[in-house]
């Protein structure tokens, strides 16, 4: 199986694809048009990338079946289109959720102790105690936080340590406000979170209202996106910490200058709209201009454990693929069958029974959406499970039923809740 690289990747992952029978082409730093021709010319059936962009035409170029991000967000995959071409993608959800959620705290504690600016002036030869003494601390303010995943609850995890109490909000508890119960905390493995103060609100407003530090830690969608806009920042108390380390894109950047300036807001960014594409060259923006903005180079997932663990898992998710067809984490298969029935077929397991089955439901233009095939023991007899996009009349039933002596009983299910 060959693999093709298109970005940095640690040498663990290189020798651990290697070791598992994988041909491995690293190619860091190929984006664009040149990774469409690496592609066409290596024709790799399957590639790595971290923040590489995957567009249609590069689906096309080759024969890839497998698209791995090594990271959580998979944002800049055309999912949509790999999912018309048969192309699964993968990702490495929770590897870097530590590493995120102590920039977190990095950025939270240097809003409160404005550790920047108390750097800048001493390099600049001044000393100004009196001005940076000042600070709220932590322990006892009130953490909002939007979005419940593994991310989100490293973050909660340290600011139970922290002292801080934490009001949550994710679509799973949309229009739900309550002290959270022990059900909640063990549904969002936060067991072994020591002294935990956690409410459950109803909607990222509520959330806002009650935050004196709001920090996003929500997957990038259609209605995630500019989630933080005038009318949340508006819900704020004055002078509360806003942190953003998920997707720029998550937030209405205008509203938030303005939020900055007339409301005293504090923000710390690790994530912006329009990011440079490359690791290095040129970028502005009006909010970093703000003496209350504080911003990092993206570098959330980038601690030398969290790319070790999220190359392993890339290992994991290659290897698993090569040798059994599975693909852990995918990310583009359907929740649910669209199928309408279930044809159950009980039967011999000889050859030429199912090709029988499926050349009647070809006759009558029945798409068979999925399939699985269980064997009893002794392999002498087994259950087919065929879902259709639609129903097979009783004529063809007979037929299919009849015209193979292997076939011991048919039945029809209609699905009517789409599973």
């Amino acid at each position: 199986m060959r693999v093709l690289i298109a970005d940095a990747f640690e040498q663990s992952g290189i020798d651990g694809l290697t070791q598992c029978g994988c041909e491995v082409l690293s190619r860091p730093g190929v984006k664009d048009d040149a990774l469409t021709a690496a592609l066409a010319e290596t024709q790799a059936e399957v590639l790595v990338v971290r923040s590489t962009k995957v567009t249609e035409p590069m689906l096309d170029a080759g024969r890839l079946s497998l698209i791995v991000r090594a990271g959580a967000g998979y944002n800049t995959i055309d999912v949509a289109a790999a999912s018309r071409r048969g192309i699964y993608v993968s990702n490495c959800p929770g590897k870097n959720a530590v590493a995120v959620a102590e920039l977190t705290f990095a950025l939270i504690l240097s809003l409160d102790r404005r550790v920047p600016d108390n750097v800048a002036e001493l390099r600049a030869g001044k000393w100004n105690k009196k001005e940076y003494a000042k600070a709220k601390g932590l322990f006892g303010r009130r953490l909002g936080v939007l979005g419940a995943g593994n991310i989100a609850q490293d973050v909660i995890r340290r600011a139970a340590a922290f002292g801080m109490p934490v009001v949550l909000w994710s679509r799973r508890y949309d229009g739900v406000s309550r002290d959270a119960t022990d059900a909640d905390v063990k549904a969002l493995n936060l067991t072994d979170a020591a002294g935990l103060s956690l409410r459950i609100a109803g909607s990222p407003g509520e959330v806002a209202s009650q935050s004196d530090i709001l920090s996003v830690h929500l997957a990038l969608a259609a209605d995630t996106k500019n989630i933080i806009n005038a009318e949340l920042l508006a819900k704020l108390p004055a002078g509360a910490f806003l942190i953003n380390t998920s997707r720029g894109e998550m937030i209405d950047h205008a509203a938030l200058a303005s939020a900055v300036q007339a409301r005293g807001l504090r923000v710390a960014l690790d994530v912006f709209e329009h990011e440079p594409t490359g690791a290095t060259g040129d970028y502005a923006s009006p909010l970093l201009a703000l003496p209350n903005v504080y911003g990092t180079h993206h570098i959330g997932a980038s601690t030398d454990q969290a790319q070790e663990a999220i190359a392993a898992e890339t290992v994991r998710i290659v290897r698993t693929f090569k040798e059994t067809g599975k693909v852990p984490n995918v990310v583009n298969l359907a929740q649910r069958t669209p199928a309408t029935h279930r044809l159950i077929v009980r039967h011999r397991d000889r050859p030429g029974v199912l090709a029988h089955v499926f050349d009647g439901l070809r006759s009558r233009n029945l798409n068979v959406q999925e399939t699985e095939n269980i064997v009893f023991e002794g392999a002498q007899a087994a259950i087919a499970r065929i879902n259709l996009d639609g129903a097979p009349d009783a004529a063809l039933l007979d037929t299919i039923r009849g015209g193979n002596a292997d076939i011991l009983e048919l039945q029809l299910v209609r699905l009517t809740t789409g599973a």
